[in-house]
């Protein structure tokens, strides 16, 4: 299939542990003081792509390792995504005809909105 092909490029979970640069820090905002005191906020940066991600979800440094591990396979995922190239399409001969058909009426009603021309007569 198409879409498995796309994927292969992405670095698997396992090989994408190798390719990041972790760094962790200080979360912000509620939690009381095990969240303010402690480093368990996470980025994760992949080197080749230069792709960062965080995950500050949790109090657990651990939990937000993984969470950060899947959201950056994710964002990798749609990165390698080859998107199949548009097809050109046409108008089938039966909408060419239908279009030509209103305009021409159309034509027809906005030319009985003029004025006469008083040469004519």
């Amino acid at each position: 299939m198409m879409g498995d092909e796309n994927t292969e490029q992405a670095p698997s979970l396992d090989q994408l542990e190798q390719e990041v640069e972790i760094t962790t820090y200080q979360a912000s905002g509620p939690g009381g003081q095990h969240r303010n005191r402690t480093y368990s906020a996470v980025r994760m940066t992949h080197r080749p792509t230069g792709i960062a991600v965080t995950a500050s979800d949790s109090r657990s440094q651990l939990r937000n390792r993984k969470i950060a591990l899947k959201r950056l396979h994710d964002r990798l995922v749609d990165h390698f995504k080859i998107e199949a190239p548009r097809v050109p399409t046409r108008k089938n001969a039966g909408t060419r005809q239908r279009e030509r058909t209103e305009r021409d009426r159309l034509s027809a009603q906005k030319r009985l909105r003029q004025r006469p021309d008083p040469e004519q007569d």
